[in-house]
């Protein structure tokens, strides 16, 4: 029994840094980053780069797999790790991220708080349902995918210069919790992000919002 133990010990990983190594856990990682600026730009009121995080979260965490997917000589354990990492990232960057931008929007007035613990309980049960079950004849998903949160929000944020701030917040509370609603129901939706012609439309989207809210920004 010591003999196998030992022997166990030495298959694990030298370190936890040791997948750091791993491009797509880079690319998660650089997700995150984004989320965090989107953060921070939301708690300052900067949300036109607010939503430029946001977006870029969404790219990064596609790339992630579009990488993993075409990398040859990743490990089982390689794997495992990668997905463990990026559902933890998701729930930071389309559920922390998101009611973080509600309640900020909101001016951090209790009655957000309804609504950005509503985003995140059914980010929580959403990813919790995903990590257990998978998707649905390996093709589709259960419920809206969380990172389509983020792709609609940085979309109707366009639109908030034509609204008093008190109506567009009440446009932004409808909306989060619609896509809450969404997130936990049982429409079933396909897995955008495994399809390369969905990519190329994510990453124009992506600079083409990056530079609206850019110019927003001058």
């Amino acid at each position: 029994m010591p003999d196998e133990n030992a022997s166990s010990q030495e298959l694990r990983p030298h370190s936890i840094l040791s997948f750091a190594k791993d491009l797509p856990n880079i690319c998660s990682l650089s997700g995150l980053a984004c989320t965090l600026l989107a953060i921070y730009f939301s708690i300052t009121g900067l949300y036109a780069a607010a939503m430029i995080g946001m977006i870029w979260a969404v790219a990064f965490d596609w790339a992630d797999g579009l990488i993993a997917r075409r990398m040859k000589g990743r490990t089982g354990d390689d794997r495992i790790f990668g997905g463990q990492l990026d559902l933890l990232i998701d729930i930071v960057s389309y559920g922390v991220a998101p009611a973080i931008l509600l309640l900020s929007y909101g001016n951090f007035e209790f009655i957000y708080m309804i609504g950005a613990f509503v985003m995140l309980a059914a980010s929580a049960l959403r990813l919790s349902y995903f990590s257990t079950f998978g998707l649905e004849g390996g093709t589709h998903y259960k419920g809206l995918a969380l990172d389509n949160n983020s792709i609609i929000l940085v979309f109707i944020f366009l639109f908030e210069s034509f609204f008093s701030q008190g109506i567009f917040s009440i446009i932004l509370y409808a909306s989060a919790l619609s896509l809450a609603a969404l997130n936990v129901s049982q429409l079933k939706t396909p897995k955008f992000s495994g399809n390369p012609v969905n990519v190329i439309i994510l990453a124009t989207y992506t600079v083409v919002i990056t530079a609206i809210y850019g110019w927003k920004m001058l």
